[in-house]
Formats: structure tokens, C-alpha cells, sequence
């Protein structure tokens, strides 16, 4: 059971910082710049989000 938990909870993670990827490259640029995202860093950005501690 806890193989199964596990699992379930890398794909919801992983689910998770596919859909802050792609928000935060379909940012608008004005968005962006308010926000000072730079949307090249998409992977780092979201990758941080999801996955830190």
C-alpha cells in the first residue's frame, strides 16, 4: 500500500509542476514583468515550487 501511495503522490506532484510550467510560460509579458518572472525560467521556477520543502 505504500508503493501505491507513493506513486500516487509523485503524479499528483509531478501533474502539479507541469500545469505551473506551462502557466507561467503562457504568462502575459506585462504579467511577467509585474511579477519580475522571467518566463525562460519556467522548468526552475515551477520545479522550485513544487518540489521544495
Amino acid at each position: 500500500m505504500a508503493f501505491y501511495n507513493s506513486l500516487k503522490s509523485a503524479m499528483a506532484k509531478r501533474a502539479e509542476y507541469r500545469r505551473t510550467r506551462r502557466e507561467i510560460e503562457s504568462m502575459p509579458l506585462d504579467v511577467a514583468l509585474d511579477l519580475d518572472i522571467d518566463r525562460s525560467q519556467s522548468a526552475r521556477i515551477a520545479r522550485s515550487a513544487v518540489y521544495a520543502a
